[in-house]
């Protein structure tokens, strides 16, 4: 990669932050809705797939509070998902096949689908659209193991994980629920910083989140790796406590995406502006505290999370219960967040954010045999990453402030670890456990 391109994809790296992204009421252009031009988008229809977590509700209230409709996407269908690998075959599968165009992602599923390396060697070109939330992760414990030190820093309870089949006849099992994006990258650094390797001193697997719960619940299970609403329930139900939130890992960091097939995209360049301008006023809608009782009700129905309100209530006020001694965490700039945070845009997708999950899929040494260097990396970000595409939506909406860098500039994780977008090179080097 030239220099002149590594410029233009990390610009100033430290000083992108972003003020109050809209100023007043949406504006309007002068003759209807944005998408309007006069022609509208070449279709209304778009099939979206979601996995029943909070990160699934900027598509879910863009359907039920009209806002696809609004911009003229009035055929958008938003899907549940059986699980991440359903939503990784139904988006090979295509719309066209019965399957879906796109829609909520773990990162970096949409760069692995991209290169085919999570979709048995059949790339499927992808367009990561915009960033749908920030924060709303932890680090569950199950309840036996209440009291041994296993919190946000687990440095002096390394000895008792990483001995843990002395006396119990087994390792110490933790779970997440697909392998190598956020929940596994997220445990991974929890364990790492505090001295356990994930792939030497306990056992790290991928499982359904039921049965990780109930694994907890019965003695098997010993850690997992979950978005809300599980965080409350395996608290409330006495199953376990919070080791951490996510939030605590990593302030306001990058969690999961909306991204659709590149052909699709290339082929609606109007319904994909009009569906990222739904989006994104969605997103502003659930950052409302005012709409934050309704919204619990809208996800909590049984088409979409089907748990109860009261579960939903408590992580969008921001109010988590961590369990085995640790103060409650009342705030709500803590829980999910879905247009803005401390750092700025919640939405606009960073391509430093990119490149820090690549970056730590070669850590780990995740799809080796595609991913092979962190040039490889950068030439990867810059072919799914569609900023641009959110740059115009957004313009087209009105929003103020837009981010004038593809960086976010550097971040700082808990153990005091930097990632400088950069120098990606330095972060690797300054890790301890690691497989590069």
């Amino acid at each position: 990669m030239s220099m002149t391109s590594r410029r233009n994809f990390l610009l100033s790296a430290g000083a992108a932050t972003v003020g109050g992204l809209v100023s007043g009421s949406l504006a309007r252009a002068s003759t209807g809705y944005w998408v309007a031009q006069a022609s509208g988008p070449e279709t209304p229809n778009l099939r979206l797939g979601f996995i029943p977590i909070v990160e699934s509700a900027p598509l879910i209230i863009a359907k039920e509070k009209g806002f696809f409709d609004k911009h003229g996407m009035t055929g958008v269908e938003v899907l549940k998902q059986a699980s991440w690998p359903a939503a990784r075959d139904n988006v090979v599968i295509g719309s066209a096949g019965g399957g879906i165009d796109g829609g909520q992602w773990q990162m970096p599923m949409p760069h692995m689908i991209h290169i085919g390396a999570i979709t048995n060697n059949q790339p499927v070109r992808m367009a990561v659209l915009c960033q749908l939330i920030t924060q709303g992760n932890g680090i569950a414990i199950a309840g036996m193991h209440a009291g041994k030190g296993l919190g946000l820093d687990i440095s002096g309870a390394a000895d008792y994980i990483k001995n843990f089949s002395a006396s119990n006849g087994r390792k110490f099992k933790a779970a997440h629920t697909f392998p190598n994006v956020n929940q596994d990258f997220w445990i991974r650094y929890w364990f790492a910083a505090g001295g356990v390797d994930p792939d030497q001193d306990i056992d790290l697997l991928a499982v359904p989140s039921a049965e990780t719960v109930q694994g907890m619940r019965n003695g098997t299970m010993d850690a997992f790796s979950t978005g809300d609403p599980w965080p409350y329930r395996i608290v409330a139900d006495g199953i376990g406590f919070m080791a951490a939130l996510t939030q605590q890992i990593w302030p306001f960091h990058p969690e999961e995406y909306l991204a659709i097939r590149a052909d699709w995209v290339e082929q609606n360049p109007r319904a994909t502006q009009a569906t990222l301008m739904a989006v994104m006023e969605a997103q502003q809608w659930c950052d409302d505290p005012a709409n934050r009782e309704e919204l619990t009700r809208i996800l909590s129905g049984r088409a979409y999370l089907n748990v109860p309100v009261e579960v939903l209530t408590p992580p969008f006020q921001g109010n988590y219960e961590l369990g085995d001694g640790k103060p409650a965490v009342q705030d709500f700039n803590a829980g999910p967040l879905y247009w803005e945070d401390g750092r700025g845009s919640v939405s606009y997708p960073y391509k430093s954010h990119d490149l820090w999950f690549l970056t730590e899929s070669l850590r780990w040494g995740f799809h080796a045999r595609f991913l092979t260097d962190l040039d490889t990396a950068r030439r990867l970000v810059d072919e799914v990453n569609r900023e641009d595409l959110w740059r115009e939506a957004a313009q087209a909406l009105g929003v103020k402030n837009i981010p004038n860098n593809t960086s976010r500039g550097t971040e700082r994780f808990f153990d005091g670890v930097v990632f400088d977008p950069q120098d990606p090179q330095a972060y690797l080097n300054s890790l301890k456990i690691k497989r590069v």
